[in-house]
């Protein structure tokens, strides 16, 4: 039996990066730190969440990059000259990614109450209809 990719399919003409870009959601990393909430605002308008307590704004970055946008965490060590009995509250870095369509755009981001917001925001393009003129002539 022949395994049939989806970018080989007959019927899928250009979407042979189709599968890169699922083989690439894939290995994203699943550690499950920072969680995340992702919620539709509109048709056309969505918003990730992070829960990152702990993170000031500097120690945040948020970048684009291949068509990924990347949220990435780095905390100052302050604990120098102090003595914890229990440390249970992570102050570890984190990197996020999360695969962005064609046409998605992020918009702003805020942080209110240990929570990053980052909105993004699908542009529609206009439906077009495109009628193709046929020549005549022999074969080329």
């Amino acid at each position: 039996m022949t395994k049939l990719t989806l970018g080989a399919h007959p019927f899928l003409l250009g979407f042979d990066q189709l599968e890169r870009l699922v083989e690439r959601t894939a290995k994203t990393g699943n550690d499950g730190y920072p969680p995340y909430n992702i919620e539709q605002k509109s048709e056309h308008a969505y918003r990730i969440t992070l829960a990152v307590a702990g993170f000031a704004e500097d120690d945040l970055s948020i970048t684009v990059e291949d068509s990924s946008l990347v949220i990435r965490g780095r905390q100052r060590d302050d604990s120098e000259g102090r003595v914890f009995l229990h440390r249970g509250i992570a102050a570890r870095q984190f990197q996020r990614s999360f695969v962005l369509a064609d046409g998605v755009d992020v918009g702003e981001a805020t942080m209110e109450n240990g929570l990053l917001h980052v909105d993004l925001n699908r542009q529609v393009p206009d439906s077009v209809v495109q009628t193709i003129k046929i020549k005549k002539g022999g074969a080329s």
